[in-house]
C-alpha cells in the first residue's frame, strides 16, 4: 500500500518530503467497481518521458554588424553585455506557424511516432501568427488523424516549460500517450528595431519536444516548481493599444468609443535591469526547489542546466549561485539570441543532435520572463 500511495503522490504533483505527512484521500467515481480498480492502477502507474526533439529558424541571419548599420551600437557592446553575436528573423513569405510545424515534424521523426498517433498538440507562443491560437493548424498540416485536442499556451519565455508540466499532467492523469509540446515564438514582430536597449537581445525560432507515456519505472519527469508575479509585469510588457486615427466619429464627441478603432500592441517595453535581478534571484531558488521536489536535492545530483536563453550573464550568473561549471552549462544564446518559448527547446535539441545530451542524461532546466513568470522542471532525456 506504501508504494502504491507514493507511485500516486508522485502522479497528483505532492513532493516526496511532503509523502510522510498524512496520505491525501483518492476517490475514482466509477459505476464498476472492477473499472475503478482498473483506472485507479493505470493512473498510479503510468509515467511520461521525452523521446524525441526537433527546432527551426529563419533563414535570415542578423549579425551584430547588420544592427550596428542602423542604430548606435557594435559587435564588441552587444556580445560584451549579452553574449549575442547573431539571431534569426522572420523574412520574406517565412510565418512562425511553419517553423512550429518543421519542429514538430523533427521531433516526430525522431520520436519514430506517426502523427496519427499524437493525442495532443500543445504550442507555446505569445506571439502566433493568429490571436486565436495555431496549434490546429499544426495539428492539420501534421496530418493527425481523429481530431486530437490542439491548443495554445500564452506565457512568454515560461511556456515550454509550463507546457511540458501540461504535458505530464494530461499524460499521468487523463490517459493520453502520445503529447507534442512546441515552442515557438517571433518576439522580432514587437521589437521597436531603433532601440539598442531591446532590438539587440531577440530571434525568432521554434522547438519541439514528444512527451510520451510510459510504466513508472521508466518515468523521466521527475519535478516541477512553478510560479508567477503580476507586480512584476510592468517590467516587461507589450500592451494592447487602439491606433490613432482620423475618422468621422471623432467629430461627435457622443460617438467616440463606438464603434472601436483599429488596433494592435505596442513595441516590447522593458527594464533590463530589473529582469536581471529578477532572474538571477528567482531561477536558482526554483531550480532547488524542484530538485528537492525530485528528491535529487544538490546540484551534482544532474547532468546539464539549461535555461531560457535570454542573456549569456543571467544563463552565468545563476549557474554560479547553483556551483554548476561552465561545462555542464547548455547555452547557444550566442548564435540565436532571445527567442521566447523556443529558446529551451532548441537549445536541447542541438544539445540532443550534436551528441552532448545522451540518453539517460537528467537536465535541469529553468524558463523566465514577461508576466513575471518563472518555471524549472527537472527531467531525464530519453
Amino acid at each position: 500500500m506504501a508504494n502504491t500511495t507514493m507511485a500516486a503522490a508522485q502522479i497528483f504533483g505532492i513532493s516526496r518530503m511532503r509523502q510522510h505527512q498524512a496520505a491525501p484521500t483518492f476517490r475514482i467515481m466509477c459505476s464498476n467497481t472492477a473499472k475503478g480498480a482498473e483506472e485507479f492502477s493505470r493512473l498510479v502507474n503510468t509515467g511520461c518521458k521525452l523521446v524525441g526533439c526537433g527546432s527551426a529558424v529563419p533563414s535570415l541571419r542578423v549579425t551584430n554588424n547588420d544592427l550596428a548599420k542602423f542604430i548606435d551600437t557594435n559587435d564588441e557592446w552587444i556580445s560584451t553585455r549579452t553574449g549575442i553575436r547573431n539571431r534569426r528573423v522572420l523574412s520574406g513569405k517565412e510565418n512562425l506557424t511553419d517553423l512550429a510545424i518543421e519542429a514538430a515534424q523533427k521531433a516526430l521523426e525522431m520520436a519514430e511516432v506517426d502523427p496519427k498517433d499524437v493525442d495532443l498538440i500543445l504550442l507555446c507562443s505569445s506571439t502566433g501568427d493568429d490571436c486565436f491560437g495555431g496549434a490546429p493548424v499544426i495539428q492539420k498540416a501534421l496530418g493527425c488523424k481523429h481530431n486530437p485536442l490542439a491548443f495554445d499556451i500564452t506565457a512568454a519565455c515560461s511556456g515550454f516549460l509550463l507546457g511540458l508540466f501540461s504535458a505530464s499532467c494530461y499524460i499521468k492523469a487523463g490517459g493520453f500517450k502520445n503529447v507534442l509540446v512546441v515552442g515557438a515564438d517571433a518576439v522580432s514582430r514587437f521589437v521597436d528595431w531603433t532601440d539598442r536597449g531591446s532590438c539587440i537581445l531577440f530571434g525568432d525560432a521554434a522547438g519541439a519536444v514528444l512527451v510520451q507515456a510510459c510504466d513508472i519505472g521508466e518515468d523521466g519527469l521527475f519535478g516541477f516548481d512553478l510560479h508567477s508575479d503580476g507586480d512584476g509585469k510592468r517590467h516587461l510588457i507589450s500592451t494592447f493599444k487602439e491606433n490613432e486615427t482620423d475618422d468621422a466619429s471623432s467629430e461627435n464627441p457622443s460617438t467616440t468609443s463606438f464603434p472601436p478603432k483599429c488596433s494592435s500592441y505596442s513595441y516590447l517595453q522593458m527594464n533590463g535591469r530589473e529582469i536581471f535581478k529578477f532572474a538571477v534571484r528567482v531561477v536558482p531558488q526554483s531550480i532547488e526547489a524542484a530538485l528537492e521536489k525530485a528528491g535529487l536535492a544538490g546540484s551534482n545530483n544532474f547532468d546539464w542546466l539549461l535555461l531560457h536563453q535570454a542573456n549569456q550573464r543571467i544563463i552565468d550568473g545563476v549557474a554560479t549561485r547553483l556551483e554548476v561549471p561552465s561545462e555542464r552549462v547548455i547555452s547557444n544564446v550566442a548564435n540565436y539570441g532571445n527567442t521566447s518559448a523556443a529558446s529551451i527547446p532548441l537549445a536541447l535539441d542541438e544539445a540532443v543532435r550534436g551528441g552532448k545530451v545522451q540518453p539517460g542524461h537528467v537536465i535541469a532546466a529553468a524558463g523566465f520572463g514577461a508576466g513575471l513568470t518563472w518555471a524549472s522542471a527537472i527531467f531525464r532525456w530519453g
